[in-house]
């Protein structure tokens, strides 16, 4: 499909989110599935059709016009016609400074600037426990309760023949959790959007609305990471470290700086087997290093690559047979606070989030300007689900 074509059929989208009266409503997610994948192909047409434009402008040739004169009895012209017949270049004699780019004067305004379309970002690692907790979407904000029971100390007891039961357990008590959903926002600078001019918008060589998106979007990210990890459940969601009303269990390193393979074997053996299955170590880069210097008789790390482990895939690592998972978020380990976790965090911790992350385009409240206001948020929380999924690791005093 050509440019114009996708063009027409973005439009036919947006014309076509209308109900039955014909006002405008949202558009559906199968609708916006399809204007994502028709923007991309356009992205992907102009880019290719600019890249055609600049090989063609590459294999132009110009060829110069060439005066040639009647050759005259005058010396000068003897001359001039002399240097022609040598060089091909007309005026060749005349000529007695070198022509270059590096002034402008000297032939610089000739040379085009060249550009290089690629953005260069520096990049800082974020995240870890929301790509692997169980995360929900719901349509509202609304409160979400959801009831939970711990039966696991009632067993029940042999019975008589045709005696009663007066042993084996007692009555089923249940609780409850509840997620929320904390607006998450972010824009430009002075506490207003990021404003963008309609110059830039439309000289860019980037697509600056999509750069913009991706990047508003990054920066509520990287402010939940810090929540979903430490969060106090006050006023913010409940992070996966919190100690209030957290996980339940925790085991504690003998020392920070260099802790036994006997500690991490304990931490294992304190999650009860049948969390164990499938279980992840959650911490940060530092204590990752920490691990690595930790080697067996042989010298070998205890840490295995998933490289040397087909089955695990390529990539990641493994620590006593289970999936390590960083998260920068989490805190160094220090003065017995809780730095890490082992468990299964699917299990263990929960992420809502209600509909989608929104981005405004505000083309009106900065017309007068010359600007365009670029606001977005998303709705979010998060929180311990099973308290006895895991066990979290507790710093040495």
């Amino acid at each position: 499909m050509s440019a114009e074509d996708i063009l027409s059929a973005l439009q036919a989208i947006i014309d076509g989110a209308k109900d039955d009266d014909g006002a405008e409503r949202s558009l559906t997610d199968e609708e916006v599935d399809r204007y994502e994948k028709l923007e991309a192909d356009l992205k992907a047409v102009q880019r290719s059709e600019a890249i055609v434009k600049r090989q063609a402008a590459y294999g132009t040739v110009v060829t110069p016009r060439v005066a040639v004169g009647a050759r005259n009895e005058g010396d000068e012209v003897s001359r001039a016609f002399d240097a022609y017949m040598r060089t091909g270049r007309v005026e060749s004699d005349l000529i007695v400074r070198a022509q270059g780019e590096a002034s402008p004067a000297a032939g610089g305004y000739l040379v085009p600037e060249g550009f290089r379309q690629k953005m260069v970002e520096r990049r800082k690692a974020f995240g870890g426990i929301a790509n692997n907790s169980e995360t929900i979407s719901t349509d509202s904000g609304n409160p979400l309760p959801w009831p939970i029971n711990d039966d696991v100390s009632n067993v029940a007891a042999i019975v008589a023949e045709g005696g009663n039961v007066s042993a084996g357990g007692a009555d089923l008590v249940f609780g409850t959790r509840s997620l929320g959903a904390y607006k998450y926002g972010s824009g430009g600078a002075s506490n207003l959007p990021l404003k963008v001019s309609y110059e830039l918008l439309q000289d860019s060589a980037f697509d600056i609305q999509s750069y913009v998106a991706k990047r508003l979007g990054e920066r509520i990210a990287r402010a939940q990471a810090p929540h979903w990890a430490t969060g106090t459940g006050v006023n913010e969601p409940q992070g996966l470290l919190s100690t209030g009303g957290g996980i339940a269990g925790a085991t504690a390193w003998s020392s920070n700086s260099a802790p036994t393979y006997a500690d991490l074997v304990t931490i294992v053996h304190d999650l009860d087997p049948d969390y164990r299955e499938g279980a992840v170590w959650v911490f940060n880069d530092g204590v990752l290093e920490v691990l690595r210097k930790i080697v067996d008789g042989d010298g070998r790390s205890i840490l295995w690559d998933h490289a040397m482990n087909l089955e695990n895939g390529m990539g990641g690592m493994t620590l006593l047979g289970h999936r390590v998972v960083i998260d920068q978020a989490c805190p160094a380990p220090s003065a017995s606070n809780k730095f890490g976790f082992f468990g299964r965090l699917e299990e263990a911790y929960v992420i809502r989030r209600v509909k989608a992350f929104s981005m405004a385009t505000l083309t009106e409240l900065y017309a007068n300007d010359g600007q365009i206001g670029y606001l977005a948020w998303e709705r979010a929380d998060g929180a311990v689900q099973d308290p006895y999924a895991g066990v979290l690791l507790t710093a040495a005093a």
